[in-house]
């Protein structure tokens, strides 16, 4: 059972948080309808990534035998059978997308496409540089709008625009972490690896955080949001943001941290302190503070 429930990866879960995020930012978090939906929305997605992860540690098990820490998965350590891995997901992923499509059709067909786009970047389109990160992105821009259909809201674009370019981020600074790690092995672990260099990571990282900032104090200062506040409040939790980034590029540079963005931000303990803050002082702004 440990083994199953390390190959589901719960500790992933927390990348599901986006799903929640229109919920918080829509200003209807104080409505129960919503906050049911939402939180089944959050769930489903995050057996249907579990699902995933799954199929994708079967296709990747000889590479993650040559990785210092996946090389103790169960499926790449022979615990679980390959054949009864790709059985479970493939099971899991397809009651999931029913389960969400009975939940919301609109919810249901980005359940489908993630698993779709999953299979074929695993199958692929990983090896494609720069666009390997970009569909990492794709699937934290699918869980934002997975969860504004469940609480029918139209996606903002300014939630969209600061979301995506975040995981932008995020997913270039992990990719520098594991040239970082792996060092001359990189390419042997993930073929793409040895098409990208640490002093490209940096500079595409530091634009990326750049940008990603920017847009979210315009975000905080001109969005529908900002102007529901009626006041320069929310532009003030910029301060946690910033404290993250920097906190998040920091870790990425270090051999020990700064990997998975779920890792990272569950291991941290500034980290994850610095997001809490964040959602606590959002949550005050938008619901406490007129």
């Amino acid at each position: 059972m440990k083994d199953w429930l390390t190959l589901a990866r719960p500790r992933q879960w927390v990348k599901n948080a986006f799903v929640a995020a229109p919920l918080l930012f829509s200003g209807r978090a104080t409505e129960g309808e919503a906050v049911v939906a939402s939180a089944a929305a959050v769930v489903l997605f995050s057996l249907l990534s579990s699902g995933v992860y799954a199929l994708n540690d079967v296709r990747d098990a000889e590479r993650d035998r040559e990785h210092p820490l996946k090389r103790s998965r169960p499926v790449a350590a022979g615990r679980i059978p390959a054949r009864a891995a790709v059985l479970a997901g493939s099971a899991v992923c397809a009651l999931t997308c029913v389960a969400a499509w009975l939940l919301d059709p609109r919810f249901g067909i980005v359940a489908v496409a993630y698993v779709a786009v999953n299979l074929a970047y695993t199958l692929g389109l990983r090896e494609v540089v720069i666009l390997d990160v970009f569909i990492i992105a794709s699937f934290f821009l699918m869980r934002l709008v997975a969860g504004s259909a469940v609480v029918d809201v139209a996606p903002s674009i300014w939630l969209l625009l600061c979301g995506g370019l975040l995981a932008l981020y995020l997913a270039f600074a992990k990719r520098r972490h594991e040239l970082s790690v792996l060092g001359p092995q990189s390419e042997l672990h993930r073929r793409v690896l040895g098409r990208y260099d640490a002093s490209f990571l940096d500079q595409v990282s530091a634009v990326l955080l750049s940008v990603t900032v920017v847009a979210y104090v315009m975000y905080a200062l001109s969005s529908e949001t900002a102007g529901r506040v009626g006041s320069d409040r929310l532009a003030y939790s910029v301060v946690f943001v910033l404290f993250g980034s920097f906190r998040y590029l920091l870790l990425s540079h270090r051999r020990e941290g700064g990997g998975d963005p779920a890792e990272t931000l569950l291991s941290d303990g500034p980290l994850a302190v610095s997001v809490l803050l964040w959602l606590a002082y959002c949550g005050w702004v938008l619901y406490f503070a007129g």
